[in-house]
């Protein structure tokens, strides 16, 4: 079943967009003024929703079902 923009937290979107851009947990919570484990939470979350094992596999589905842009598509 494919996803829309609105089966995720307005969070897990933001924590989408930057683990899509290979950011760290750590990076991810620095810019997010969010914990390390708040960060995972919100990937072990999305992972579910997506019915995949790993950030990668979140983030190929997140750009195929049109969820975070393609980032040849996205503005400098």
């Amino acid at each position: 079943m494919k996803k829309k923009k609105k089966d995720f937290t307005e969070r897990e979107l933001d924590v989408m967009q930057w683990m899509a851009r290979g950011k760290s947990n750590k990076v991810i919570g620095k810019i997010l003024f969010i914990s390390d484990s708040t960060v995972k939470a919100h990937l072990t979350s999305i992972y579910k929703k997506f019915g995949v094992k790993n950030r990668t596999e979140a983030a190929m589905k997140a750009r195929d079902e049109g969820i975070i842009p393609h980032q040849d598509s996205e503005q400098p």
